[in-house]
């Protein structure tokens, strides 16, 4: 299939779902729907997963006619603990995605139905490694919610209607399992949660990175390696960030794994699903739930080659209301805490913390971090003076959903080969695509290109001596180094001097003409 094709199914099965999700929601706002739509593209997800794991399995040993959803669950338990370890999770065939749906019509207890068997696929894997990785993950498919209808009856028909539609998506080829339709499903939950996003304005935009930024994020911090040991995001919303290190450079070239945290509960769920519609398997993602500026998961990790990460702009946070922060070894060593109404820094210096001596960060940040004073200032200062900073790249405005703000994104290193930075001004980089800015594909390599040639270019980049930097008083603003491009139309002065001349004079003769006029009129007059 060449991409031109590939690209015509895509844009087919997005207006797809689109519309279904539309239909679907009825009078609920999408943003609050999103759960019920994503949680049971993910049933249906697993489900057709295991059961392609499990025939696959019993086919290589003989059993050419197998098919685990024609099993009777008693049969099926034979398999329970081996697939548990390999997988994470179960499901009888019963409580299988196909065979509800086959029954959901005739279920005057649907509700129940799906609320048991959510039940029972989370405690699969109680007691086993799985166990955190799955519990929770149905938590916001809520099936007696008043949301799906002021009955059960209502209810039920509204669950029979997200079934059918999710079932009927074309995400399956024919039945088959491939990493074809892997990319399908994750496909369709990236196409969602940018669709929900767009249209929740900035409710939306907190939680979802376009994917475009997405996949500069991560190309940046892995540039000239082919392989990293794990990945992180403090702040990892849906999971987006990371999960472009699949398409940047696979799934086994990230060794081990995936690692985010996240306060919000729902989005934090979100997170965890996104994961397995991606194919990446429970061991291999470690996702946390939490305050990641006051309680940090992961503090006893090995620290990590590549970070990305898009935190929340300028949110409070306890900072020195906190009396044990400043003596924090993530942020101790700057001297000065983040102000309490201003968490940016903050998290830019737990991602310092975290990043290995031969890894690389990639932040975006709100732009009011690279010249604000006060306590932001000195910790610009404590970066640029021990050489922390690797580069300052400024996005073009409006690419964000919910925020209008031209962004900018900090490149971090511990290990760099000069004591200067790099200043790159993309703000030009884009095309308008609807209601929002895009970066293409060849802005994104402009970039890239910039970033890895690290030398000045007119107009576009420029590599500063951080001596330079520290006597502007540590301001690391692009527009402070980088001059932009004079596209002003050249005036020749000489030339409009002597056309100003002219119309003077023609204006004088005019003038004169006039008088002529007006006397002749007064005279025939008396």
């Amino acid at each position: 299939m060449n991409n031109n094709t590939k690209e015509t199914e895509r844009a087919e099965l997005h207006k797809t779902i689109w519309r279904i999700a539309n239909d679907l929601r009825g009078s609920v706002d999408g943003w609050d729907f999103k759960t019920y739509v994503l949680g049971m593209l993910f049933y249906r997800f697993i489900s057709e997963n295991l059961t392609s794991y499990l025939n696959e399995q019993e086919r290589r040993a003989g059993s050419a006619d197998f098919d685990y959803a024609k099993l009777s669950d008693a049969d099926a338990e034979f398999g329970r603990l081996e697939t548990v370890k390999e997988k994470g999770f179960y499901i009888l065939p019963s409580e299988l995605f196909a065979n509800v749906r086959a029954r959901a019509r005739h279920d005057a207890n649907l509700n129940e139905t799906l609320s048991n068997l959510f039940a029972d696929i989370e405690g699969s894997a109680t007691g086993s490694d799985s166990e955190d990785d799955i519990k929770g993950l149905f938590d916001d498919l809520d099936v007696n919610s008043s949301k799906l209808g002021p009955t059960v009856v209502k209810r039920n028909e509204k669950l029979v209607k997200l079934l059918d539609a999710i079932g009927d998506l074309p995400l399956s080829n024919g039945g088959g399992f491939t990493g074809n339709t892997i990319d399908l499903f994750g496909d369709a939950y990236e196409y969602l949660m940018q669709m929900y996003a767009s249209t929740a304005g900035k409710s939306g935009g907190e939680f979802y990175t376009p994917q475009e930024v997405s996949e500069l994020l991560a190309r940046i911090t892995v540039a000239g390696k082919t392989e990293v040991n794990k990945v992180y995001d403090p702040a990892c919303g849906s999971g987006s960030l990371l999960l472009n290190f699949v398409k940047v450079l696979g799934h086994d070239a990230v060794r081990q794994g995936f690692y985010g945290q996240e306060i919000n509960l729902t989005t934090y769920n979100l997170c965890r699903i996104n994961m397995f519609l991606h194919d990446v398997n429970y061991e291999k993602f470690h996702i946390a739930h939490g305050d990641t500026l006051t309680d940090p998961a992961h503090w006893d990790d090995e620290p990590f080659e590549a970070i990305v990460s898009n935190p929340p702009y300028s949110i409070k946070w306890d900072g020195d209301a906190n009396p044990l922060l400043i003596n924090d070894p993530r942020f101790a060593p700057a001297g000065v805490l983040a102000p309490k109404s201003k968490a940016d820094l903050a998290f830019t210096l737990h991602i310092l913390a975290w990043l290995a001596v031969n890894g690389t960060a990639a932040i975006v940040e709100f732009p009011g971090v690279l010249y604000r004073g006060g306590a932001e200032q000195k910790i610009r200062q404590y970066l640029i003076d021990n050489n922390y900073v690797d580069t300052v790249i400024q996005l073009p405005p409006d690419l964000f959903f919910g925020t209008t703000i031209a962004t900018c994104i900090i490149v971090l290193k511990k290990s760099k080969r000069d004591n200067a930075t790099l200043f790159i001004d993309a703000s030009a980089c884009f095309v308008r695509g609807g209601n929002k800015n895009k970066l293409l594909s060849e802005h994104q390599q402009k970039i890239l290109g910039a970033f890895t040639d690290r030398q000045s270019v007119e107009h576009f980049a420029r590599l500063v001596e951080n001596g330079d930097i520290a006597a502007n008083g540590y301001n690391i603003a692009v527009s402070s180094y980088v001059e932009q491009e004079d596209t002003r139309e050249v005036v020749d002065i000489q030339a409009l001097n002597a056309k100003i001349a002219h119309i003077v004079a023609r204006q004088a003769e005019l003038r004169t003409a006039i008088d002529a006029i007006v006397a002749d009129l007064e005279g025939g007059q008396a």
